[in-house]
């Protein structure tokens, strides 16, 4: 009993960090916002009542009441601790923020730099004709499929075995995403970004591709920041804004690598 008053006066010397229980040995308990013991009885201030009350000592349970102290006490730290680090972590990020360049495009978070991805020039390829595609300018193409493409077999930038981050800076509100790549089909080596089926109708167009399951977090009125939800494998990637049905479609291309042994 003895050690327990010891340890109860020691947790008193701290102020509560909220309103706790003081327990009875019957069963019940008085919510307080602070209490002392005295040789004989506990006083304490009465939360319900809003002033000073006393009680026999013989009638407090003093070794459950300094759990909840103790429960108490580590839960405040515990919760200081987390808004120290959230507080932390939104500083930095807002630093992180501010060093992204104001013009639109995709930016690899490279540890504690910032790497501008570079805008890939796409064709649409069809049985007929190789057309190029210019950023944000929509071609017509003949009813039937067309291939999206990214020439060479490989990007040319070079990014880890792992989940990447990207911010992205939007030029106008559309859709964007990370997809796969695939090899394609013609002579000249390229990547298929996105397959094109043309409605001969209503001339939309039906995009087809491999898309990567992204997280999408938006820090800024254009900013966003993506990163996949799960480590990418090793292959061709790219990270695409377009506008569903539509032509336009811009394009930036990149690899993960295998990890070195």
């Amino acid at each position: 009993m003895r050690s327990w008053l010891v340890f109860l006066l020691l947790l008193l010397a701290l102020p509560l960090a909220a309103d706790v229980k003081l327990y009875l040995k019957e069963g019940g308990f008085h919510l307080v916002r602070e209490y002392e013991v005295k040789p004989d009885r506990v006083r304490f201030f009465s939360t319900e009542r809003g002033e000073w009350e006393e009680i026999p000592l013989e009638l407090v349970d003093l070794k459950k009441t300094a759990c909840e102290v103790e429960r108490k006490t580590k839960a405040a730290a515990a919760q200081k601790e987390a808004d120290r680090a959230e507080r932390d972590a939104e500083r930095q990020q807002r630093r992180e923020i501010a060093s992204v360049p104001d013009e639109p495009g995709v930016y690899w978070i490279d540890g504690a730099n910032l790497v501008a991805l570079k805008a890939a020039e796409v064709k649409v390829v069809t049985n007929k004709r190789r057309s190029i595609l210019k950023a944000m300018s929509p071609i017509p193409i003949v009813s039937g499929k067309a291939t999206l493409e990214v020439e060479g077999a490989k990007s040319a930038r070079e990014l880890a075995p792992d989940r990447p981050e990207f911010y992205f800076r939007i030029s106008q509100p559309e859709r964007f995403t990370i997809v796969r790549c695939t090899p394609g089909k013609g002579k000249e080596v390229s990547r298929i970004v996105q397959t094109w089926t043309l409605v001969p109708v209503t001339k939309e167009i039906v995009q087809e591709h491999v898309e990567v399951p992204v997280f999408r977090h938006q820090v800024g009125d254009d900013l966003y920041k993506v990163w996949p939800q799960k480590t990418l494998a090793p292959g061709e990637y790219a990270f695409i804004q377009y506008t569903e049905g539509k032509g336009n479609v811009q394009v930036w291309d990149f690899t993960v690598v295998a990890a070195r042994q």
